[in-house]
């Protein structure tokens, strides 16, 4: 069986704002809530679909979704519910495998030095799967060894300008 619009539901356009679907779905909940009709199937049926409606059209970032694939946007049945949910799940499943933003935090000393430092380069499918090594160069500021990233001059110490 199929839905009905949303829109239809609850008696607003598509133009309609937040503030027009907020009191059309008030409107319809005091009109077929259960308690003032008790034991009325039709009436509970009716509430339950003017509530699933505003749970979509209430909230800007569903209503988004529904303008753009309607019903089929929500069709939670094990599997992906549009475009963006699919490219995001391989972006779970590539981050599970190569440390990605979901990955565990670990603190500075487990990771040890350097590990900070990002490095972007592209690498061909088949070297991911085979697997393989590159060696990278880049630069990186480091304290110098003789001033300590003082700028004095070796055996002197720097000195604050009395100026």
């Amino acid at each position: 069986m199929a839905k009905e619009d949303y829109y239809i539901v609850l008696g607003v356009t598509r133009e309609s704002d937040q503030d027009s679907i907020k009191k059309a779905y008030r409107k319809l909940a005091m009109q077929f809530h259960p308690d003032k009709n008790p034991g009325n199937e039709e009436a509970e049926s009716k509430f339950k679909e003017c509530a699933a409606a505003y749970e979509i059209l209430g909230d800007p970032e569903k209503r988004s979704k529904y303008d753009r694939f309607g019903h089929a946007a929500f069709a939670g049945s094990g599997g992906f519910q549009n475009s963006e949910d699919i490219f995001s799940s391989f972006g779970d499943i590539f981050s599970d495998f190569f440390g990605g933003a979901r990955s565990r935090p670990r603190s500075r000393a487990q990771t040890g030095r350097g590990s900070d430092l990002r490095y972007m380069c592209e690498v061909p499918l088949k070297d991911v799967i085979k697997g393989s090594e590159r060696d990278i160069d880049f630069e990186t500021e480091e304290s110098c060894t003789d001033c300590a990233g003082t700028g004095a001059q070796k055996g002197t110490s720097a000195e604050t300008c009395k100026h």
